[in-house]
């Protein structure tokens, strides 16, 4: 990852997950990471509506131009690369990858702007749409909106696999005792 903002998001979900593939909705408090609201979004994982925005920052509506909340997130992409950009949602909200891409979009001045795009899961639960949130920062300064977005790389982030550590204490025959040590 690039951006500064990315790390510090990423870091933050990769703590709140613990041992589990993705956190929970609720686990995520939006002060926590009060700096990145602004670069951040929320998608609802509905790809017959193009993954609406749910949640758009102020940084993220600059960028485009508009409010986009409930605009669909793939017609932000050239048509080109909606369909690559659904796939890549669909790997993040279905096998709960996290996942980074390089973007880029064309300011009204003619300029191409690269940019970062985040996409973390969250973990699904019972009864309610899945939802995944993310960022999406400029790596230099931005003069004017940028139009259409073009998807020029992406990698999936493997967070390392945590496990317990457990220590097997023998105390009596036949008797065996299991330590959690943090």
């Amino acid at each position: 990852m690039k951006h500064p903002s990315s790390r510090a998001l990423y870091a933050y979900w990769d703590d709140q997950r613990g041992t589990a593939k993705a956190p929970d909705r609720t686990q995520f408090e939006p002060g926590a990471v009060r700096a990145l609201l602004g670069d951040s979004f929320v998608l609802a994982y509905r790809p017959e509506a193009g993954l609406p925005f749910r949640v758009a920052g102020t940084r993220v509506c600059a960028l485009l131009g508009r409010d986009v909340k409930d605009e669909a997130f793939a017609a932000l992409f050239a048509p080109k690369n909606q369909d690559a950009v659904q796939d890549l949602v669909a790997v993040v909200a279905e096998d709960l990858l996290p996942t980074v891409a390089g973007v880029s979009g064309e300011a009204e001045d003619g300029s191409i702007t690269p940019l970062e795009m985040l996409l973390l899961p969250f973990n699904p639960r019972p009864y309610t749409p899945a939802s995944l949130t993310g960022l999406l920062t400029p790596l230099h300064p931005v003069r004017s909106p940028i139009g259409d977005l073009v998807l020029t790389s992406w990698r999936v982030l493997q967070p390392p696999v945590r496990r317990r550590n457990i220590h097997r204490l023998a105390v009596a025959r036949g008797l065996t005792v299991y330590e959690r040590v943090r």
